[in-house]
């Protein structure tokens, strides 16, 4: 990431800005209210500007001490392949590493080919031992 036209926050993304990203990367879009709800979830979290402009998020969420995931990574597809989801998952596995507890487990889905982001942070697949599941509500 060039320092001189990026900055990254360790603060959650501002509601709008969530929005918005997901959207334009193709990510699930939730409702403003359960958005809203969500944020206030985050344990840990980068947020990438170009100027003032929000271009790439992150967020690490959880129960404070066994269990979290790492969520939301987003970037503006204008500003995609320069090292900005490299520098937020770096950003997020400073805190993992520094303020989570012995044995917590942190999990993500990777959407591929994120795959390959997230195994040079140690991330495994957990197949075939065990498999990502999901259920969206209607």
């Amino acid at each position: 990431m060039d320092q001189s036209d990026y900055r990254l926050e360790k603060q959650t993304p501002p509601l709008e800005d969530f929005l918005r990203l997901r959207k334009i990367t193709g990510l699930t879009v939730y409702s403003e209210e359960a958005a809203r709800e969500g944020l206030k979830g985050t344990i840990a979290a980068a947020t990438i500007y170009y100027g003032d402009q929000v271009v790439g998020i992150g967020r690490l969420v959880g129960d404070g001490g066994c269990v979290f995931v790492i969520c939301d990574i987003a970037i503006d597809p204008a500003h995609q392949g320069k090292g900005l989801g490299k520098a937020i998952m770096a950003s997020l596995m400073d805190y993992v590493r520094s303020e989570l507890k012995s044995k917590a487990y942190v999990s993500l889905i990777a959407d591929l080919p994120a795959d390959k982001l997230y195994e040079q942070f140690g991330f495994e697949p957990t197949a075939p031992a065990s498999i990502g599941m999901a259920f969206r509500v209607s």
